[in-house]
């Protein structure tokens, strides 16, 4: 059968093993096609009226009483079901605060752990948050510290060869998106971080656009240190509570610059002078949003349900089938491939790169163009990034939104759009 056929994505879906959980999401609009579950996944199902039961008995009748009825271990609880899906143990994981917060804390403790060392390692294609942080570290330790940027040379990867020349012997910390937020690039975990500990350098990464959407294995990489929000593949909701990893033989050793109630030995002693808590609960600052931290079980069951390697497979499968489309469909029409070629170095969204991309997409989701509202994302300068979620994406979607884009470049409906950008792309 031609793969160029709509016939073929309907075999595609026909045969798709995880097809039923697609009707695990609630989908409110028939003629929408959503691609940026790489940005903010899908709202599952059974999270309404969970969360519904966490406000109406939990919080309305339970009231305070459920501080000791599931709310005081709820970020455990949580942290148990991710646990699996990023390849760590369950005691080396907690549910706290955002992704920028976290990473703070852990940067912080590796850099106070490796004091002496002058160098962090990052790459100019990590999300500008993590530099940011970065950056405020260098100041906060009186710019002592020097920040250096692995270079790349397309604007997709970047090379062990430059990672290892950035990295040097005076490194105390690498810091890096395991799957890059604009390409999809994504690193080999374990070559990175044992190059990473040859420099004696600690190894810090940041697992926001992999988990829930590729295979991590923290443990066997002997990974140090991680973070990641939950909001995009967790499909934990906008703002979710974020995660942080600490390899359990470090815990003791690392001191987190927060020093809040939920991370004292015994907080409800009240002790005027604090005490660290044992383990990764050390991590822990203030009271935890409890509705947000709520919101993220049901889609972890999801996740765990579906298996990692299976999500995988497909996803892997969908995006080589995204990539054949878009060299047969696309690519005579001027939109470049902005993601690698190669799917073991990529994650699970593609980027397609155009001159016109910010208003591409501006018609793509506009209900005036075309037969269906398919939402992407833009990321400047140029990329369109189509995110692939295993979990509820069809091939017909991918099949039909590859259609729509050759359709609005052909007839140049993205002219019928203005050029200034909104406050959110």
């Amino acid at each position: 059968m031609d793969i160029f056929s709509k016939a073929f994505a309907q075999e595609q879906d026909a045969s798709d093993k995880l097809a039923h959980f697609r009707g695990k999401f609630i989908q409110k609009e028939e003629n929408l096609i959503y691609l940026d579950g790489n940005s903010l996944g899908m709202l599952p199902s059974a999270s309404p009226a969970f969360i519904n039961e966490v406000v109406e008995e939990e919080w309305g009748r339970g009231l305070i009483r459920s501080w000791n009825h599931g709310w005081y271990t709820r970020a455990q609880e949580a942290a148990r079901k991710l646990a699996p899906l990023i390849g760590a143990q369950e005691d080396e994981v907690i549910i706290t605060d955002s992704t920028s917060v976290n990473l703070f804390k852990l940067a912080y403790a590796a850099l106070k752990l490796q004091e002496g060392r002058r160098g962090i390692v990052s790459d100019e294609l990590n999300f500008p948050s993590d530099i940011y942080v970065l950056q405020g570290l260098v100041k906060m330790f009186g710019n002592q510290h020097t920040l250096r940027l692995a270079k790349t040379t397309d604007g997709i990867g970047v090379s062990l060869d430059e990672l290892d020349y950035q990295l040097r012997n005076d490194t105390a910390l690498l810091s890096l998106s395991h799957v890059v937020f604009k390409s999809a690039f994504m690193y080999d975990m374990k070559k990175v971080t044992q190059l990473a500990h040859e420099h004696g350098a600690m190894m810090l990464w940041d697992l926001s656009h992999a988990a829930g959407s590729v295979p991590l294995d923290l443990n066997a990489c002997n990974a140090d240190l991680a973070i990641g929000c939950t909001y995009k593949y967790l499909n934990g909701g906008p703002g979710a509570t974020a995660f942080l990893y600490v390899r359990k033989d470090l815990q003791e050793k690392l001191e987190s610059p927060i020093w809040g109630w939920f991370g004292q030995h015994q907080p409800f002693d009240f002790n005027l002078n604090y005490k660290p808590a044992e383990g990764i609960a050390r991590f822990l600052a203030g009271t935890p949003p409890l509705l947000s931290l709520s919101a993220i079980l049901p889609a972890l069951d999801l996740l765990n349900e579906a298996g990692m390697d299976n999500l995988r497979q497909k996803s892997l499968t969908q995006t080589n089938y995204l990539i054949d489309l878009f060299r047969h469909y696309l690519q005579p029409q001027g939109f470049e491939l902005g993601s690698p070629e190669q799917e073991h170095e990529r994650g699970s969204h593609v980027s397609l790169r155009h001159p016109e991309a910010y208003r591409i997409c501006k018609a793509l989701i506009s209900p005036e163009v075309g037969e269906k509202v398919i939402i992407p994302d833009f990321r400047e300068p140029d990329n369109i990034r189509l995110g692939i979620a295993p979990l509820y994406n069809t091939f017909i979607e991918v099949f039909e939104a590859v259609q729509q884009l050759k359709y609005i470049v052909e007839n140049k409906r993205y002219e019928d759009f203005r050029r200034e950008k909104e406050n959110v792309t």
